[in-house]
């Protein structure tokens, strides 16, 4: 598997043809995708190329990043791992009041409701 590096301040007509050609130069690339929004279907101008090494990425990153791209200067730099997108994280101590109430099951009283805060 390559390297896989982000591609930030792209002009949000690119596609992911021609970011392969812009990074083709540098070396082989695996694979280039500009993310598209889910719901206007429009580029979030940003992108991600995988290049089939790591010193294939390193010549792409100090040749394109900074570079002027379609009248945009871009951001090259290794994509940090995927986060696990199925749940949120907890937090450390509130500092609010109460939480309150719930909803009433089966006539009992409370529920489930949330917890209260901690003041500090």
């Amino acid at each position: 598997m390559g390297k896989r590096l982000y591609v930030g301040n792209l002009s949000y007509g690119m596609t992911d043809a021609e970011l392969q050609q812009v990074f083709s130069a540098h070396g082989s690339v695996e694979r280039a995708e500009v993310v598209m929004d889910r719901d206007t279907g429009r580029s979030r101008g940003f992108g991600f190329v995988e290049m089939s090494n790591d010193n294939e990425a390193a010549a792409a990153i100090d040749a394109l990043n900074g570079s002027d791209v379609n009248g945009r200067a871009l951001t090259v730099n290794e994509a940090r791992p995927k986060m696990d997108s199925r749940g949120g994280g907890g937090g450390g101590p509130r500092r609010s009041g109460g939480g309150g109430g719930g909803r009433r099951e089966g006539g009992y009283g409370g529920g489930y409701g949330g917890g209260g805060g901690r003041r500090y």
